[in-house]
């Protein structure tokens, strides 16, 4: 790994340069990737470290509309492509602040951070691409790997011939999986799960701080404990139900964010997660609604 004074790290990975941010791309920071074909190079999710430090590339996708994996996209003038179902998101500052599903009076705020914090402007010139889609690079080439669920249209990249495959934030850190905005799924985020899973791939590199996982077995290992964290979180769930609670009373609890953690977003997310999974419980008879309002084990 050849360090570099720009803000990120540099690790190469066959024609793939992970570009790894600070705090080994702990949130807000995130790792780019930089990947070079003999005719063309490009840049996947510019983060914070690309804002003064910006490789050069002839187009940029971006794996999701999150403002981590953007906020170095006012270096690039040139193409940026996301998947459909982020587009309005990424044209829009607007529509991403919408997508986060915030109480009116901290939409502002929020609004302000990302302008100021994360230099999201919007970009009304992206264009959208499908699962499947493939760039060519000259003799390296990207395809577009659809992974939803964190959100409608969070995407991987298969890069080949090196075996790199980016799974974004399907990022198997302890945190677990993230399904708490307003276009997120959690059905969604268990199926992408189960795709990643399916494909064999040299490398596997992530947004955050796993960095890079070398290896088919080592990469499924690592996943089988990030999908545990789902599994857990409904076990959980199901014995805080053990008598009647309401979802307000759910949503106090945690299941997503620790005790510390404050923010506009805590109560929405934790409130959306909890609602999925107690959706589920019910749909699978565990949980009934024992009186109005009120939940609880079966």
């Amino acid at each position: 790994m050849n360090t570099r004074d720009t803000g990120y790290t540099t690790a190469q990975y066959g024609g793939v340069s992970v570009l790894v941010g600070a705090k080994q791309g702990a949130y807000p920071y995130g790792n780019s990737l930089l990947v070079r074909g003999a005719t063309a190079s490009l840049v996947v999710d510019p983060s914070l470290s690309l804002v003064e430090a910006a490789p050069h590339a002839d187009v940029v996708l971006v794996s999701h509309a999150h403002e981590d994996h953007i906020a170095g996209l006012g270096s690039y003038e040139v193409p940026v492509h996301i998947h459909e179902g982020d587009l309005e998101a990424l044209r829009s500052r607007d529509a991403l602040v919408a997508g986060f599903g915030l109480p009116p009076e901290a939409v502002d705020g929020v609004d302000l951070a990302m302008r100021d914090e994360f230099h999201v402007h919007g970009r009304p010139d992206a264009a959208g691409f499908e699962d499947g889609t493939v760039f060519d690079l000259g003799g390296r080439t990207v395809t577009v790997v659809h992974l939803p669920g964190h959100t409608a249209g969070h995407s991987g990249f298969l890069i080949e011939p090196d075996g790199f495959l980016f799974v974004g934030d399907i990022d198997l850190t302890s945190f677990g999986p993230y399904y708490g905005d307003v276009g997120s799924s959690l059905v969604d985020f268990e199926a992408s799960m189960r795709r990643c899973r399916e494909i064999d791939a040299q490398w596997y590199g992530t947004s955050h701080q796993k960095g890079v996982v070398e290896g088919a077995g080592e990469f499924r290992r690592q996943l089988d404990a990030y999908v545990d964290v789902v599994a857990k979180r409904e076990a959980a769930l199901l014995a805080f139900l053990h008598e009647p609670r309401t979802v307000e009373e759910i949503v106090d609890h945690r299941w997503v964010y620790r005790p510390h953690v404050v923010g506009p977003q805590v109560r929405p997310v934790e409130r959306r997660t909890a609602v999925q999974h107690l959706d589920r419980l019910r749909s699978a008879g565990l949980v009934a609604e024992v009186e109005q309002g009120r939940f609880r084990a079966t």
